[in-house]
């Protein structure tokens, strides 16, 4: 899917991965027209910068109005059953993405990670755990993480990897699977985008549902649900799994099969998530990396800016962004890491799932809960109606706007007190996303007097 010569395509949603896929297609021959909702003025400058080099834009509330062009290239976020896509279909318009398309034409091998919770961080660990083996130069990552593939082709070949994160959206059409899939866990998650959480996690296993004989499976043996996946895994895959499975703990150790991989003791990131992100690149990575590299990793890595990261003390109070947090389980996760109770700020975008599992780990490990955003009135109701919750136990501060959340946080703080922002939700009611949110913490938080 390389020749475009002659051939009319439409680019639906101008972000950060179709943005440079305009200039790919123009090269290989494309006619094509940009379609955004927002205005044109409103687009960033090197979007609209591809007006000069023949691109034709449909942007404004019409943005998806008579769609004529032979492929469509829409944006993850954006749903395939929209009324004008299907229309499209029917008439014979191909319907893809650019995630797909780098798929297609990917020379290497591919590690794909997908899940509610961990994907970054296990993204960002299998790429440092390569890059140590093979070479910076062989191992290639991006995808949602934040960079897009397709522009770093020309630079792969068979001996290389790419590492790729990929979020339901992105994994809801595909017709291609990794060489090598690691699903890191499932929880309720984007249910304001997808159907049900049937179609949710329908989306996640169709990161190995197309995969090739050879091709492995990782999944998580404890989580309730991606323990029962992988029985529809195609003939020829080989499925393995972590925590419950080929990759477990024992006495202090994280072992592969029969033997001791890792001390818990080495890996430098907190939390018992991160000993089950670990697990699973053990199995992802098994034959590929030794297991020097891996402990050497383990023992470097500080982890990934916006999880848990460690923002500053200031008078004995110690401060952490843990921005990425946007659902329940991984604040869950984010208020296990710390050896006392904390002071969390919580609440957000409402995306659609349920905060009733979050008020028992608030109950049982938060000092304070500052309660900020849409969501904060939901939250507050599952906490008032938990059977842990004890009137002022945990104490609960409400604060509409961020900044000044923060602050009644810090506020609250003593001496020896953690104040961390673990949300629990997405930022979109604020921010335009979690980088923006947690970059914005980290500003108030510098500028505390």
């Amino acid at each position: 899917m390389c020749d475009f010569q002659g051939k009319t395509v439409s680019v639906i949603g101008l972000g950060i991965s179709n943005t440079p896929l305009i200039g790919w297609l123009l090269d290989h021959g494309a006619t094509v027209t940009a379609r955004d909702k927002k205005n044109f003025e409103a687009l960033p400058e090197a979007v609209r910068a591809y007006a000069a080099r023949g691109v034709r834009f449909v942007c404004g509330e019409g943005y998806l109005a008579n769609i004529e062009e032979d492929i469509l290239f829409k944006a993850p976020g954006l749903r395939y059953d929209l009324p004008p896509l299907v229309k499209a279909v029917e008439r014979g318009a191909v319907l893809t993405s650019e995630m797909e398309l780098f798929f297609s034409l990917c020379p290497c091998r591919i590690i794909g990670v997908t899940g509610s919770d961990g994907k970054t961080t296990s993204t960002t660990l299998i790429y440092r755990c390569l890059a140590a083996e093979y070479g910076e130069d062989k191992v290639f990552v991006g995808g949602n993480i934040g960079k897009p593939l397709l522009p770093e082709l020309s630079k792969m070949d068979e001996s290389c990897f790419a590492v790729v994160e990929l979020s339901s959206f992105q994994l809801h059409t595909m017709h291609h699977s990794p060489d090598i899939s690691l699903i890191t866990n499932l929880s309720p998650n984007h249910l304001d985008y997808h159907i049900d959480m049937e179609e949710y996690i329908s989306a996640k296993t169709n990161i190995y549902r197309h995969a090739k004989p050879g091709s492995v499976v990782v999944l998580n043996g404890q989580n309730p649900v991606t323990a029962s996946l992988g029985s529809d895994a195609p003939e020829g895959v080989t499925v393995r799994h972590f925590l419950s499975g080929e990759a477990f703990v024992r006495d202090e150790w994280i072992w592969y099969e029969d033997e001791p991989i890792l001390k818990l003791s080495d890996i430098l990131i907190p939390g018992w998530h991160n000993v089950e992100n670990y697990c699973g690149i053990l199995c992802a990575l098994h034959g590929l990396v030794s297991k020097e590299t891996i402990v050497s990793v383990a023992q470097s890595f500080g982890g990934v800016e916006h999880r848990i990261e460690l923002v500053r003390v200031k008078d004995g109070v110690s401060y952490y962004n843990s921005s990425i947090d946007s659902s329940p389980t991984r604040t869950t996760a984010a208020l296990a890491a710390f050896d006392r109770r904390v002071i969390v700020i919580v609440g957000g975008y409402d995306k659609q799932i349920p905060f009733e599992p979050l008020a028992k780990p608030l109950c049982e490990r938060a000092k304070t809960v500052v309660l900020t955003g849409a969501t904060a009135p939901k939250i507050k109701a599952a906490l008032l109606s938990s059977p842990y919750y004890r009137e002022g136990a945990p104490h609960m501060i409400e604060e509409p706007e961020f900044r000044a959340a923060v602050l009644a946080a810090s506020q609250a703080a003593e001496k020896g007190d953690v104040v961390l922002l673990s949300p629990a939700c997405a930022s979109f009611d604020a921010f335009p996303n979690f980088e923006v949110r947690g970059n914005t913490f980290k500003e108030i938080v510098h500028a505390l007097p």
